[in-house]
């Protein structure tokens, strides 16, 4: 354990560093030169991704501060993932933020540094190896993402999705302190090692453990929007900024999906067989509350939202896998590494769906409903056709990603014998199919509503053809990536 290298936290000290100056030098910035904080930004994910690079590349797990912050293969390969996907949130995002004026005035580049703090939160969240630290985490991340939501300060749509997002976001808070503090009660300590061995110990009360356990999976289950702690999804994602929207449903079920391994795995794996359960009933809710609300959805981000559900549902089946596996380590790292994947993956493909949003929305228009879709192949044949692909991968069709993805996770699940569990999962999906394959049919076989011309910046257009395209990459080619996911999490488990 090396307390003094602080090697290893370089990626967070640039990023604070980078931000606070990105805050003032924008402050003497004009509005016509905002341009400048934005790729400044991008060019602070660019130093970050080199220092974690050098980090996954050597392969070591290193502890700092008494074994609070880890730096491991599993952290490093989803802190490069976060800021790939903050980087395509803010190329994205450049000309839907401009236009709506969320850059002008004394404050303009706050979109940017709040975003790069909401990244500094999810980096912290992801490598945090203590409670206390976890929490320090998320509560940067939250209200970073709550003054987003509220970026807008004119539009009331957004206020009101901020104060519906801050409420419920404090509750989940709440739950989560309330379920810490009784882990803390029960064991002494807040060192996630420390619990785990007390808990094993048998020699602590194992109600409270109990009761901890079902808190902190409550206050889990709402960042990772996972049903019954769904409500404050739809309402956010449609009242929010299509730019923040994006920041909100991409990095952060990255960072979500590291806490879960940190507290549920490495923490509390003396209490699987309870945990494990909890998340079975989470997921077979998200995937049908997900699925079945998402196809009267006339709104696509409301749409996008229910779909996150069900897609959380998914990934959930690969935490739960690992539980039934447990007396085989190999079997358990696949389940792991499974649902990696399927986090990763459905990032990727979340941002480009988002993306095509922002590129049909203009100057005074949100292209918000599924009908803005119409006729997309005549007016854009190259961007329906990256749309198709991605809501595509989403529904799980083959070549693309997400077939993959859900393929792996199911093989996980069936290895444990839950066969009703897979049979479920894949009918629920046929059920999702429907809401995807009716945006396909609008943007193919209706008359285009819109016929306004789709300007697309340069840097924006690579991007969203390159999204599209790595979809497709990634599910034939889907090896190096999986293989990428199997070695970090079998080494992060074993360290």
């Amino acid at each position: 354990m090396n307390n003094l290298n602080l090697a290893p936290l370089y990626p967070e000290i640039f990023l604070l560093v980078a931000t606070s100056a990105i805050l003032l030098i924008d402050m003497f910035l004009p509005a016509a030169r905002r341009n400048i904080s934005y790729w400044l930004a991008l060019a602070t994910l660019v130093v970050c991704g080199l220092l974690t690079y050098a980090d996954y590349s050597a392969g070591t797990t290193a502890y700092l501060f008494r074994g609070a912050f880890v730096s491991d293969p599993m952290a490093n390969l989803l802190k490069l993932f976060s800021y790939l996907a903050v980087g395509i949130t803010l190329i994205y995002s450049r000309q839907y933020t401009t236009e709506r004026d969320m850059l002008s005035g004394s404050l303009g580049g706050e979109f940017y540094v709040l975003a790069l703090f909401s990244l500094l939160g999810q980096m912290v969240m992801i490598s945090g190896n203590n409670f206390l630290v976890i929490y320090l985490g998320l509560e940067l991340m939250s209200l970073s993402l709550y003054a987003l939501v509220a970026l807008r300060r004119n539009y009331s749509i957004s206020t009101e999705a901020a104060m519906k997002y801050f409420v419920l976001g404090a509750m989940a808070s709440g739950f989560l302190l309330y379920g810490i503090s009784m882990l803390y009660g029960a064991t002494g300590s807040l060192e996630l090692a420390e619990v785990a061995k007390s808990a094993a110990s048998g020699t602590v009360n194992r109600t409270v453990l109990v009761f901890g356990v079902i808190f902190v999976v409550a206050g889990l289950a709402f960042k990772l929007v996972a049903a019954p702690f769904h409500m404050w999804a739809p309402d956010v994602y449609q009242g929010a900024p299509t730019s923040v929207t994006l920041l909100i449903a991409g990095a952060p079920k990255l960072a979500a999906f590291a806490i879960c391994i940190r507290l549920l795995v490495e923490g509390l794996w003396a209490l699987a067989v309870d945990w494990q359960q909890m998340l079975m009933v989470l997921a077979v809710l998200s995937m049908a509350v997900g699925n079945i609300t998402a196809i009267v959805q006339s709104n696509i981000k409301r749409m996008l939202a229910y779909s996150t559900i069900s897609q959380t549902g998914f990934m959930l089946l690969g935490l739960l896998a690992g539980v039934f596996s447990g007396s085989n380590a190999g079997s358990a790292a696949n389940a792991y590494s499974s649902s990696l994947f399927y986090a990763i993956t459905y990032v990727l493909t979340t941002l480009g769906t988002f993306g095509t949003v922002m590129l049909l929305s203009r100057s005074g228009f949100e292209a918000e409903n599924i009908d803005d879709f119409k006729g997309l192949n005549q007016r854009s044949p190259w961007f329906a056709a990256v749309m198709m692909i991605l809501l595509l991968s989403l529904a799980g069709v083959p070549p693309m990603v997400g077939f993959y993805a859900k393929l792996a996770v199911l093989q996980s699940v069936l290895a444990t014998g839950q066969i009703w569990l897979a049979v479920v999962s894949v009918l629920f999906s046929l059920v999702g199919a429907y809401y995807y394959l009716r945006v396909v049919k609008a943007m193919y076989f209706d008359d285009a509503v819109d016929t306004a011309p789709i300007r697309v910046p340069g840097d924006m257009r690579f991007a969203l053809s390159a999204n599209g395209v790595a979809i497709v990459l990634l599910g034939l080619l889907p090896g190096p990536l999986m293989a990428a996911c199997v070695t970090a999490i079998t080494r992060t488990l074993a360290s």
